[in-house]
């Protein structure tokens, strides 16, 4: 059965549209891609530099990701597709923090970019080592 659409049935419009929708996610996650590549080459400092890295890219990878996945329709690419999706999103957070806290301690970013600075405001000495104060 076709439906009005010029003798196409309605199975290769829809694979039509997800195509299209398919290469839309592929540039725009490619240009996210991009504008991080390039924020990370000319952002002044490591917290600049880090947020570039981390919230562009992570999006531009899942649009990249969703492109991918309705351009190939396989349920076991789905599958391998979100795997990657998943791992993308644990790590790009856990990285982003740990390049924070390497340039924070090492002393190599301007303490004038923080709005607040809870890692300098923290007690030091005598508490168990957690964190939190010294019970008296």
């Amino acid at each position: 059965m076709t439906v009005a659409t010029g003798g196409h049935s309605a199975a290769d419009v829809l694979a039509t549209v997800a195509d299209w929708l398919g290469a839309a996610c592929l540039v725009t996650g490619a240009l996210l891609a991009l504008s991080a590549a390039i924020g990370v080459l000319r952002f002044p400092d490591t917290l600049s530099r880090m947020h570039a890295a981390t919230k562009p890219q992570v999006l531009g990878v899942l649009l990249l990701l969703l492109g991918i996945t309705l351009r190939l329709r396989s349920v076991a690419d789905i599958g391998m597709i979100l795997l990657v999706a998943v791992f993308q999103l644990a790590t790009a957070p856990v990285s982003a923090q740990m390049i924070g806290r390497a340039a924070y301690r090492s002393g190599r970013l301007d303490r004038g970019l923080l709005d607040a600075d809870e890692l300098a405001e923290r007690p030091t000495g005598g508490g168990s080592g957690d964190g939190r104060a010294p019970s008296r």
